[in-house]
């Protein structure tokens, strides 16, 4: 592959080597020093798997182009990379990057039912479970577009749908997308630059010049020689990391929990709704994060609190009025809504935290299986969601007791441990977000606190390394 790409253009092969490593598998070695923002590769534009150039394929191009509806994206892509696969003479280099490519990937979709119900309740689970269906449905549609009427291509025996999942995998995990200057996007792979594994402790540092086409690399931070190059491939939750690309970060500080808020538009005085949602920025459907370090964000309060008022209390709101309290019955009425349905959520998880945890520590879960990845994932949103769950409770008591006036978002000081109300209070040093009564009560709540403690430490911490 490494002299195809040579003779291609590519720049910055003589530098670098694929290599096995401990904990990632395979991936980069750098042979010489970089500094941070230095150019470590580029790849040219002939090379790139993109949906322009399956178009332009001279045998495939004539089949995408005659099919109606065309192709997904995702789909044109993996169904280029399969033709080549099946080739048994021409494309020389592309078949060699596919012969690089993994055997076999590791992402949801290949769990056993077993595996994935380590992760139930977590909508990982639920979603893999469409993705499989879907999947399915997919395939067969293309077996009846194309596959299956133009059998001289697409023998198959090489086009089944474990290849076609496969294929599917190696553009989800592989592949890169940019916002091009004129609004439109790219998805393409770049050979051997989709060998470079992940990391969050480098800055996001490849690029696309739209110019000439071209993939570059540039160093995330320093490098010397034998040290791995990572890229980045963004802040992301531990559920989107194992659906794509088939892996996990342990304690990762990116984990979250994705709420959908929608109200249909045949609700009561729901144009009225709909114009105080537009003007908080938001829409009558919403999907809204919950995280380690915001579980319970403003944009959740200011949707609930226009969800149910009735047409007394629409008439005299005022614009900027869900931005704080609109009244005491109304936030009262929200903020327990919030509770149950976290209360609700946590309940409906397969296995409990406090198990979960007791499994990981005894190796119930062999460390780096995919039960054990799921697991990680069912660790990180049972977190977030008892952070947003406390949350609301301290604001609904905050509520309950008149404290919770009109703008004023500030819960009751309630002890981490105990629960009772602390006035003065202590802040734990760490993580700056929960407070307790007494030493006493910190000590005692180190253990439940200490994980989601490290969590938000981190997620701070290079939050502002980042700014």
């Amino acid at each position: 592959m490494e002299s195809w790409l040579k003779e291609s253009g590519a720049v910055g092969l003589d530098n670098l080597e694929l290599a096995n490593f401990q904990v990632t598998g395979r991936g980069v070695r750098s042979l010489q020093y970089y500094k941070e923002g230095e150019r470590v590769l580029t790849i040219p534009c002939g090379v790139l798997w993109t949906v322009e150039h399956a178009y332009a394929d001279p045998l495939l191009g004539r089949v995408l182009h005659s099919a109606q509806p065309p192709l997904t994206v995702e789909d044109t892509l993996a169904t280029h990379i399969l033709f080549v696969r099946s080739r048994k003479s021409g494309y020389n280099g592309l078949r060699s990057h596919v012969t690089a490519l993994p055997k076999s990937y590791s992402s949801s979709i290949f769990f056993t039912e077993d595996e994935l119900e380590v992760c139930a309740g977590t909508p990982l689970y639920t979603i893999t479970k469409q993705l499989q269906r879907q999947i399915e449905e997919d395939y067969v549609g293309l077996v009846a577009r194309i596959f299956g009427q133009y059998q001289d291509l697409f023998p198959l025996d090489k086009f089944t749908i474990e290849d076609y999942k496969w294929a599917l995998s190696t553009v989800w995990s592989r592949g890169m997308d940019f916002v091009l200057p004129d609004g439109n996007s790219i998805r393409l792979l770049a050979p051997f630059a989709d060998m470079l594994n992940h990391s969050s402790e480098v800055k996001q540092c490849h690029v696309y010049d739209n110019s000439s086409g071209s993939l570059s690399v540039l160093a995330g931070k320093d490098y010397k020689a034998g040290d791995q190059v990572f890229i980045n491939y963004g802040p992301l939750p531990n559920n989107r990391l194992l659906r794509l690309y088939g892996f996990v970060l342990s304690s990762n500080p990116n984990d979250s929990y994705d709420i959908v808020l929608s109200t249909h538009p045949t609700a009561p005085f729901w144009e009225q709704k709909q114009k105080f949602w537009i003007l908080a920025g938001l829409d009558s459907t919403c999907t809204i994060s919950l995280t380690l370090t915001d579980p319970l964000p403003k944009n959740v309060l200011r949707y609930l609190r226009i969800q149910p008022l009735d047409e007394s209390d629409l008439s005299v709101i005022e614009v900027d009025a869900t931005d704080g309290i609109i009244n005491v019955s109304n936030e009262v009425e929200v903020l327990q809504f919030l509770v149950d349905s976290f209360c609700g959520l946590l309940e409906n998880f397969g296995t409990q935290l406090e198990k979960l945890e007791e499994q990981l520590a005894v190796s119930v879960h062999p460390p780096g299986g995919n039960a054990w990845a799921a697991a990680h994932v069912s660790l990180g949103e049972q977190r977030v969601l008892r952070l947003a769950r406390k949350r609301a409770e301290n604001l609904l008591a905050a509520a309950e007791s008149g404290r919770g006036r009109r703008g004023d978002l500030s819960p009751l000081a309630r002890c981490a441990n105990c629960d009772k109300v602390s006035e003065p209070f202590m802040l734990c040093g760490r993580c700056r977000t929960v407070i307790y009564c007494t030493r006493k009560c910190q000590v005692a709540h180190y253990k439940e606190h200490r994980v989601v403690c490290r969590v938000i430490s981190t997620a701070s911490k290079n939050d502002s390394e980042m700014k």
